[in-house]
């Protein structure tokens, strides 16, 4: 299920309504959410500003503020894949994050950082549709991702993770908090789960057992 932002409204004030979908203990699947990283207390965020230099695509940068609507973003099966709506992140699998606003698809790529030198990260495609440089691995501890957990996100295809060096940009976007990628974990690039909708799984109507058999 794709989601517009006005689309993501409704669906919030829904949820609000049930009172079903706000409280689940894991991310899945046809999740929106923010992320934060630990270490710099920034939100991942987007927005259609381009790079001025490296790939040129859709610049990817941490913010400080809490309300900003450009720093949702969805929860999708890797390229070619896909996933139940509900069905929880198992760690170790991989997928793609999709920006709500724009559409495109957190990315990386061998094109160099522009502050901290070490890999890009952009946001690709259109619709949603990209190419492999989307997908990422959810790396954590328990079977599944936890919101109340500290996780990674490795890019499959640099094998490097998702991180804030701390580097800041200035015009046009003032005070933003450079994303790179970077070649080892360490305490930089842990994420944990934010504002959002996590929707909750449907039990199967025949076994009433939630289904586990979405692809890695």
């Amino acid at each position: 299920m794709e989601f517009s932002f006005l689309t993501f409204l409704i669906f919030l004030s829904i949820d609000f309504i049930n009172g079903i979908e706000m409280n689940y203990e894991y991310v899945t699947c046809g999740s929106v959410l923010k992320l934060i990283n630990s270490q710099h207390d920034v939100r991942l965020h987007s927005h259609d500003v381009k790079y001025g230099s490296g790939s040129g695509q859709q610049s990817v940068t941490g913010v400080d503020s809490s309300d900003d609507h450009n720093s949702y973003w969805q929860v999708q099966p890797k390229t070619g894949a896909t996933c139940t709506r509900g069905a929880p992140i198992k760690c170790g699998q991989s997928i793609r994050l999709t920006h709500l606003s724009t559409k495109r698809n957190l990315h990386s790529h061998h094109f160099q950082s522009p502050l901290s030198r070490n890999l890009e990260v952009s946001a690709f495609g259109e619709e949603g549709d990209g190419d492999e440089g989307d997908n990422w691995v959810v790396t954590c501890s328990g079977r599944y991702w936890s919101r109340k957990d500290q996780v990674r996100f490795r890019h499959v295809v640099t094998e490097h993770y998702l991180h804030v060096s701390g580097d800041t940009f200035g015009r046009p976007i003032n005070g933003q908090r450079e994303i790179s990628a970077h070649p080892s974990p360490n305490n930089l690039n842990y994420w944990q789960a934010a504002e959002g909708i996590f929707v909750k799984p449907a039990p199967d109507p025949n076994t009433g057992r939630v289904s586990e058999h979405d692809e890695l």
